[in-house]
């Protein structure tokens, strides 16, 4: 399943629109019922506007109707080539923490199908804030 998922991400990794830091990143991400949802980062001369490709992958989701998940596989390099590991950004992190549970959630950052690292969400966003914060 995570080769598939590399495989798929690295597909889309083209698709990407950076033109200004030309850092290209594509995030597939798995739902709970093995639904797949991917996205890449797009940036705007204001830069302010720019979308990460996880949370492009997450609001593609939502939109499908899908708002719980279990993995996400992230690839990314300068100019679209893939040399190094891209971990999800922390505004990334945080909005995965509100859809997923960080004790069981995977993130996979990859370089290619035999080259990744796994982790779970709760080492990547330590003490982090999730939705239980806000229960009575």
């Amino acid at each position: 399943m995570i080769k598939e998922d590399i495989r798929m991400a690295l597909e889309y990794l083209k698709n990407s629109d950076a033109p200004y830091s030309n850092f290209n990143v594509a995030a597939v991400l798995t739902d709970i019922n093995d639904n797949k949802f991917v996205g890449v980062n797009v940036e705007t001369i204001s830069l302010t506007s720019n979308v990460c490709a996880e949370r492009n992958a997450i609001f593609t989701a939502i939109t499908e109707g899908s708002k719980k998940f279990k993995r996400v596989v992230i690839v990314g390099g300068k100019n679209g080539k893939v040399t190094s590991y891209t971990p999800p950004c922390g505004v990334c992190r945080q909005m995965l923490r509100d859809y997923c549970d960080p004790e069981t959630f995977d993130v996979v950052i990859a370089i290619d199908e035999d080259n990744y690292q796994e982790f779970k969400l709760k080492d990547l966003l330590p003490h982090s804030f999730g939705p239980e914060n806000l229960e009575d």
